[in-house]
């Protein structure tokens, strides 16, 4: 207990750690002990912090934190050391043990985007397993809201797959007893099938995302959330990207891997450049959503932002303001310039992906 203590406060005590112990608080030191000190310094007391000599190397440090503590502490330590800014040990992170986070999947990409070709292929399979997981667990989620878009709609009309649920439902009157008296028997009188819409009655969701230096984690949250919705058979989703300059990334809106390599978060923010080129992607106003994704601090003269949503409303487009988009649904956005917005008939709120999700699903 002494030892656990003596580690938890940072200070040796009566005497420095041997053993076990020292090497325990040798290694946490190495991450946590820059000006504070955990334990294994000789001279540490209450009144300055220390930290011994740093480790000869990430690939040292890590192993010996595997043994110390186990794979899954060690990854948990070498994730906190890169949002920390340590982006030697980016390399040093199993893709198969490491928790996944939007937080560490953000300090990834932020490192990978400042790094040379042959290291950005190395972390590759961290960010692609970061971004397989965090999109399984968010489809699971956002599946829900989206079932009246994304399961075929049914048809009295042979051609699709019979659709079993509405089958019976529909013809329970022709229920009776089994011969046998084993069960019940439902004579299909009137199947129904599977059968896709028309393609006239999809609809187009169009995601106006700001990418400028403040929208680090709406923007991986928008990307993830893209790639589901791009999976709805009667959804054709489209994902710009804008700051100062807008960048159509809907070829690659299917694979996020290839959407978060692409896109570069910074620079100034000119929401209207992006409702401008969104109005070009308009074909059928009554049947198009345009979400913007945005702090709403924009850099311009806010009467070209005002002229661009009045003509999307004008014209009969469903608009809707994401003011931040996480997984808390956490505001951070100029209230002045979202009060204009509300005004000119955009309605703005701070939404998670699956209130975004709901809101899609309720339009269409």
């Amino acid at each position: 207990p002494a030892e656990r203590w003596r580690l938890l406060l940072g200070r040796p005590g009566a005497g420095s750690p041997s053993g076990r112990c020292a090497r325990l608080a040798t290694a946490l030191d190495e991450l946590y002990g820059s000006g504070h000190g955990e334990g294994s310094g000789p001279r540490l007391d209450g009144r300055s912090g220390g930290r011994e000599a740093p480790f000869p190397g990430v690939r040292e440090w890590a192993e010996e934190l595997e043994v110390l503590f186990g794979p899954g502490v060690r990854e948990e330590v070498l994730a906190a050391a890169v949002a920390q800014g340590r982006t030697d040990v980016l390399e040093a992170i199993d893709p198969s043990a490491v928790r996944p986070s939007v937080d560490l999947l953000r300090t990834v990409l932020e490192h990978a985007g400042g790094l040379p070709e042959a290291r950005v292929a190395r972390l590759r399979p961290l960010v692609r397993r970061l971004v397989d997981e965090l999109s399984r667990e968010l489809a699971t989620r956002l599946r829900p809201a989206l079932t009246g878009i994304s399961v075929p709609r049914p048809s009295r009309r042979p051609g699709g797959g019979l659709d079993l649920d509405r089958t019976i439902r529909a013809n329970l009157a022709t229920a009776r007893p089994a011969p046998d008296g084993a069960g019940t028997l439902i004579v299909p009188e009137r199947p129904v099938f599977r059968t896709r819409a028309r393609q006239a009655n999809d609809w187009r969701l169009i995601l106006v995302v700001d990418v400028s230096g403040s929208m680090e984690a709406s923007t991986v949250w928008a990307a993830l959330t893209a790639s589901i919705l791009a999976g709805v058979p009667s959804l054709s989703t489209h994902f710009v990207a804008f700051s100062t300059e807008v960048l159509d990334l809907t070829e690659r809106v299917a694979d996020p891997l290839s959407l978060l390599l692409e896109v570069r978060v910074g620079g100034g923010t000119s929401i209207a450049t992006g409702l401008r080129y969104a109005r070009e992607l308009v074909t059928v106003p009554s049947r198009t959503l345009v979400a913007v994704v945005s702090d709403f601090e924009e850099g311009g003269p806010v009467t070209g932002l005002l002229a661009q949503t009045r003509a999307l409303v004008d014209s009969g487009v469903h608009l809707l303001g994401c003011a931040a988009l996480d997984d808390t649904g956490t505001a951070r956005y100029s209230k002045a310039v979202a009060g204009r917005l509300v005004a000119a008939g955009m309605p703005v709120a701070a939404l998670s992906p699956l209130e975004l999700a709901r809101w899609v699903g309720e339009k269409v």
